[in-house]
């Protein structure tokens, strides 16, 4: 943890002193109800073999496709899934193209309440939103709470998206699946599977890279503290890269997804 970030726990002790109240995980109450919302969006993790689905409620899908944005009171519930695999370890897919889910192993829930997250500091508040960690049957999760500024992290950069790193499938403005086409180019890294294709690239000094999502999932890359916009499946974004040097990347909503960029003469 960054030192000059405060933790969780040094924020309720600095509000337990002031008397301020404390939002965090515990202002969450497990939702036992997602499953009567509406499931708005799925995703395959073949970086980490889950099958990812996403529920809230239909006021909030009504709301946001009107255009009226994110009501407080909104609750997304990420549910986490392990997946049927083949002999080698490989996730097994289904008719439909899609992993073949098996059990529930965790869910998470971001909440929205008007006023919430005012004792955080700027640099990792965001807006009025609160996480928490669950286990599969529900309770509090002590080990992903722990470390719940994680999610803070994550969905920090995407303020312009009022923090919801889904927003694009929650207001029906996600690219079809006709737009997930592998590009080609001396310079072109492609993104699918959560996997950078090639993992390394070699430019030449004032080249740029282009990234091309494939993906059923936004990226974003964050290379030497700089950052190409959140791309959607099918969409590009470009860094240019002057000097030259060695510089790893990463994509900063998934930082297990790691890449490589060479830039020599």
């Amino acid at each position: 943890m960054n030192a000059r970030i405060p933790s969780v726990a040094a924020i309720a002790l600095a509000c337990a002193a002031t008397g301020a109240a404390i939002a965090g995980p515990e202002k969450i109450a497990p939702p036992y109800n997602y499953l009567k919302g509406e499931r708005y969006g799925t995703v395959d993790r073949p970086d980490i073999k889950q099958y990812r689905e996403f529920y809230t409620q239909a006021e909030v899908i009504e709301a946001v496709r009107k255009g009226k944005g994110v009501p407080s009171g909104a609750v997304i519930t990420m549910v986490q899934w392990s997946v049927e695999t083949d002999a080698q370890g490989n996730p097994v897919k289904g008719p439909d193209g899609r992993f073949v889910k098996k059990d529930v192993v965790g869910v998470v829930a971001m909440e929205k309440r008007s006023g919430w997250g005012s004792e955080y500091p700027a640099e990792w508040r965001n807006g009025e939103w609160e996480y928490a960690g669950f286990t599969a049957d529900l309770r509090p999760n002590p080990k992903a709470n722990a470390n719940i500024k994680a999610c803070f992290d994550c969905h920090k950069p995407h303020e312009k998206l009022d923090y919801v790193i889904t927003l694009a499938k929650l207001d029906g403005t996600f690219p079809a699946a006709s737009a997930a086409k592998p590009a080609t180019g001396a310079t072109l890294v492609n993104i699918a599977g959560f996997v950078f294709g090639p993992g390394k690239i070699s430019v030449a000094p004032g080249q740029s890279v282009t990234w091309n999502n494939a993906d059923d999932s936004p990226h974003q890359i964050s290379v030497s503290g700089r950052k190409t916009g959140v791309m959607l499946r099918g969409q590009k974004a470009a860094l240019s890269f002057d000097k030259e040097g060695v510089f790893d990347y990463i994509c900063s909503l998934h930082p297990t997804m790691k890449g490589q960029v060479e830039v020599k003469k």
